[in-house]
């Protein structure tokens, strides 16, 4: 018997060091994501490098003379009020967009696990402003909100004319036009994530509590609204930095008009870059708003961590 156990041993021992030698011998996974590698870090970083050089640089883009300036576009930035004021534009864009399509987003998420009919047909009508370009979009808005447009003229045609006016030559009605058409077209993204969010909560626990007596409204405040945090977290994250980048709508739209009243932080770095040829100044612009994508991204992780580790999660 201690003959039989040696060999057993001994056999067990060798197909060990059979299989280690085979791991050892084996590709690892780095062949199959240096590919990948090498493009994220040769284009995407890269390009954040050069992005930061120019930064120190004062050059029109066209021109072999490039001088060195070292941090003074960055300085000329600070001082310029026009980027303060596309930072609170951009505040407020997002504050408003976000609380607006949570609570859109959340409700009709909430409406479609409900018993109705044609569901699939209510999905398609929320999801499609998502997949509109705002190319095609935008010229319709403009229409919308034009002096003789279809606003004014439903406004005249019911005997509220005295209400018609030039939407867009009123910086705050410009304003919350654009962000009423990010809300329009961005709602169907955080409706289709929280839908799927729901869809994780057992059922038995809703059923559970309608048992107990709670109502739809108790229903969504206690057992939906905890369940789907993380993906409020999510939706935070992506609206900053989708903020932060927003471009396309107000440039179609009203172009940053009436007095820079819809100027954001994208707009502002082509008018510099594009427009006024100072791509020094605007590569410094677009380095501060990568600084801002990452500080505001990390902020609201860590905010949130904090909120569940002093409620005991």
């Amino acid at each position: 018997m201690t003959t039989s156990a040696t060999t057993n041993a001994a056999g067990v021992a060798t197909e060990r060091s059979s299989r280690r030698r085979g791991g050892l011998a084996r590709p690892t996974g780095i062949p199959w994501i240096l590919p990948a590698l090498v493009v994220s870090v040769g284009v995407l970083y890269y390009c954040i490098g050069y992005t930061g050089y120019l930064s120190t640089l004062k050059w029109d883009g066209a021109s072999p003379l490039q001088l060195q300036v070292g941090l003074e576009n960055y300085a000329r930035m600070f001082r310029d009020p026009i980027f303060w004021r596309a930072l609170g534009n951009t505040a407020l864009f997002y504050v408003v967009t976000f609380a607006v399509q949570v609570a859109l987003g959340i409700v009709l998420a909430c409406l479609l696990h409900s018993r109705l009919y044609l569901k699939t047909l209510y999905k398609v009508l929320i999801f499609v402003p998502v997949v509109l370009a705002p190319a095609t979009t935008a010229p319709v808005f403009r229409q919308i909100y034009a002096p003789t447009g279809t606003l004014n003229t439903v406004l005249e045609g019911i005997g509220l004319g005295g209400l018609a006016q030039p939407w867009f030559s009123n910086g705050t009605f410009a304003l919350f036009i654009i962000i009423s058409v990010q809300i329009w077209q961005s709602t169907g993204v955080v409706f289709i994530l929280y839908f799927a969010a729901i869809g994780q909560i057992s059922p038995e626990v809703i059923e559970a509590a309608r048992i107990d007596g709670a109502g739809d409204i108790r229903i969504i405040t206690s057992i939906i609204w905890p369940s789907v945090r993380g993906t409020t977290i999510a939706i935070a994250i992506l609206s900053a930095i989708g903020s932060l980048k927003t471009f396309d709508i107000p440039f179609l739209i009203t172009s940053g008009g009436p007095t820079y009243a819809t100027e954001f932080l994208g707009t502002r770095i082509y008018r510099i870059s594009v427009q006024y040829s100072d791509v020094g100044l605007g590569a410094a612009f677009s380095i501060v708003l990568l600084l801002l994508a990452i500080g505001t991204a990390v902020l609201i992780q860590v905010g949130s961590r904090t909120r569940e580790e002093k409620a005991g999660v």
